[in-house]
């Protein structure tokens, strides 16, 4: 039996760690905040909170969100069906206005869900009933925003005025710590998972990203704040962690350098429209000066007839 040298043993032990980390990455790639709202306990204390609500039985809550793998690709973070209304709700750690373009292919596939399952003839000479729907994000990036505020479909429209005939509105609320101050305190697992996300990035300033992520989950567990959840799910939540803080380092990195070819561009404009004007005015200056002398000509000319008919 040939023995394998250490070399190796340490190259397939690598490989085998960067398997289990993708298998992680990839069974986890909901964030920590879809993760905690999955749980419908969760979910409907934060319902409560926003609509003032009280309800107790978390099964009231009717689950409608898109499986990725049935609905090719699409997926929205949260969906549910409750008071005869349909929530999409989605959280962002990165300021995007085109939610409500995606909010609005989200709610496409949401309906036709709705309808399959419930058998809706959409061609029936009577109104066919749809829960009406509801869209919130729950943004909690660095980028500095206001505590609510609302992105409309509308915006997106190039070259229009006038009232819109397509609309959707979405609500952003900024749930990071310190803001929204009333939703927090009547929705208390929002905010310690502010909390957690507040430790973790206050410890990446002086600690490197996994061990930022590692100190923040014991912290937490120690303090009691989602202490439940990150026993349960300490190894996936260190993992999903590290893999969406490292999407954004790489999503930060692209912008820019998307702003430095911008950059680039835009000086090869700049120079290409230099020097079209450059050669503008050269060609300005150089018929001027043909119109010139083709006058002097003429002139000269015209003295000479004059001289030979004796007129100067």
């Amino acid at each position: 039996m040939v023995k394998q040298s250490a070399a190796n043993v340490k190259e397939q032990d690598s490989q085998q760690a960067d398997e289990v980390t993708k298998a992680v990455n990839v069974k986890y790639k909901d964030t920590i905040f879809r993760m905690l709202f999955s749980d419908k306990k969760n979910l409907l204390s934060l319902y409560n909170a926003l609509n003032g609500r009280d309800y107790c039985d978390p099964d009231l809550l009717e689950i409608v969100t898109l499986d990725s793998a049935i609905y090719m690709g699409v997926k929205n973070d949260l969906a549910f069906i409750l008071d005869c209304n349909m929530f999409l709700w989605e959280h962002q750690s990165t300021y995007n206005p085109n939610i409500p373009l995606r909010d609005l292919l989200y709610i496409a596939k949401e309906y036709q869900k709705y309808v399959k399952q419930k058998k809706i003839s959409l061609y029936s000479t009577r109104q066919q009933k749809l829960p009406a729907p509801r869209f919130i994000v729950f943004y909690n990036g660095r980028s500095e925003v206001g505590e609510r505020f609302e992105h409309r479909l509308s915006d997106a429209y190039e070259n229009f005025s006038g009232e819109p005939e397509l609309e959707l509105k979405v609500t952003v609320l900024n749930i990071n710590e310190g803001h929204n101050q009333k939703l927090m305190e009547q929705c208390q697992i929002l905010k310690e998972y502010a909390d957690f996300v507040a430790r973790v990035r206050q410890h990446q300033k002086t600690l490197p990203v996994k061990t930022a992520i590692e100190q923040a989950v014991q912290e937490c567990i120690q303090e009691g704040i989602l202490k439940e959840f990150l026993l349960e799910n300490r190894a996936e939540v260190i993992e999903m962690s590290i893999f969406e803080y490292n999407q954004k380092e790489e999503e930060e990195l692209i912008r820019r350098e998307e702003k430095e070819i911008g950059k680039e561009i835009g000086i090869r404009i700049g120079e290409e429209r230099e020097r079209k004007n450059t050669e503008r005015e050269r060609r300005r200056a150089d018929s001027e000066k043909i119109r010139a002398d083709f006058a002097e000509k003429e002139v000269l000319l015209l003295r000479e007839i004059l001289k030979e008919n004796g007129i100067m």
